[in-house]
């Protein structure tokens, strides 16, 4: 015969109301996802996590789409959504805009075990540019004010690394409000050259455009790569109840072992990629500080 104790006891008796208090007070979730794409395919690609997320969690979920990057920062940073998908960069605008009001959760990670990616800059492949060289005087779209490998990454290095200010060496730097949209301008000629990213020469913004019909292989061609930079995290608030938080992050920790088909729906993972993502690594805030620090000097930057 098993005795337990009045303390054991109250704790077990207790267990069920705590595991279910915070559903009492969020029976929706909502997470954001950040402007990548074009609108109908993030939705497309995040339904299938927003319908595992409700079977495992037992509450609503929502996916918030926003036009920009700044659209997903400030509705979190509202307290409008819960959960978010960030890139570096807009997880560094948001721990900003909050004073630290935000959790990094974990990462995307590849099948060797990285957690990178890379901005790289494109042109038409018939277009003549090989090189930056090449590009001045011409046109080079940035994707986004918040995107890591949109712009922020690309930017610093430009005026660090290659000694190139991009407002005098280029004709135009403008925004061209998404990824896909700004390496489909350049596709269409509306711009010699754009910032967007890949993980690997198979897989990254372009390929995906490819793989969707929305471009021609052999259209894009890729002529400036960047250092590695650390993928963005899933975010919670800080402010969400702690059992929300954990929760909510093993349940997404387990989508990949779980839901492996529509975790590759998610990622658009295509069958001849090299080093697809394969499922998450948890990180921290520190990870990401020096992301901050790059987004202080940019500030600065244009201050001068």
């Amino acid at each position: 015969m098993k005795f337990v104790t009045m303390t054991a006891l109250a704790a077990l008796l207790a267990a069920p109301a705590v595991a279910q208090g915070w559903k009492e007070d969020y029976q929706i979730i909502r997470f954001g996802i950040l402007s990548g794409e074009n609108e109908q395919d993030r939705i497309m690609r995040y339904t299938p996590l927003e319908e595992y997320l409700e079977r495992e969690l037992g509450v609503e979920v929502e996916i918030f789409s926003a036009s920009s990057y700044d659209g997903v920062v400030q509705a979190q940073a509202a307290d409008q959504i819960e959960f978010a998908f960030h890139g570096s960069s807009s997880y560094a605008a948001l721990y900003t805009e909050t004073g630290g009001g935000v959790v990094p959760l974990f990462t995307s990670q590849n099948a060797d075990g990285s957690t990178g990616y890379y901005s790289i800059i494109v042109t038409r492949c018939d277009s003549g540019i090989k090189s930056l060289a090449d590009l001045q005087g011409k046109v080079l779209a940035f994707a986004d004010p918040d995107s890591t490998s949109g712009y922020a990454v690309p930017y610093y290095n430009l005026v660090e690394r290659e000694g190139i200010t991009p407002e005098t060496y280029f004709a135009a730097v403008p925004f061209s409000g998404s990824h896909e949209a700004g390496v489909q301008a350049v596709a269409n000629g509306t711009f010699d050259a754009a910032a967007t990213y890949q993980d690997s020469d198979t897989n990254g913004i372009p390929q995906r455009m490819v793989s969707k019909g929305m471009l021609e292989e052999g259209t894009i061609c890729k002529i400036w790569e960047s250092p590695e930079i650390t993928s963005g995290p899933f975010t919670a608030r800080a402010n969400l109840p702690a059992e929300m938080i954990e929760d909510v992050k093993q349940a997404m920790l387990a989508f990949p072992v779980k839901e492996p088909e529509q975790f590759a729906i998610m990622r658009n993972t295509q069958p001849d990629e090299e080093n697809p993502t394969v499922g998450y690594s948890e990180v921290n805030h520190e990870r990401y500080q020096w992301i901050i620090d790059m987004r202080q000097w940019l500030r600065e930057q244009r201050r001068s």
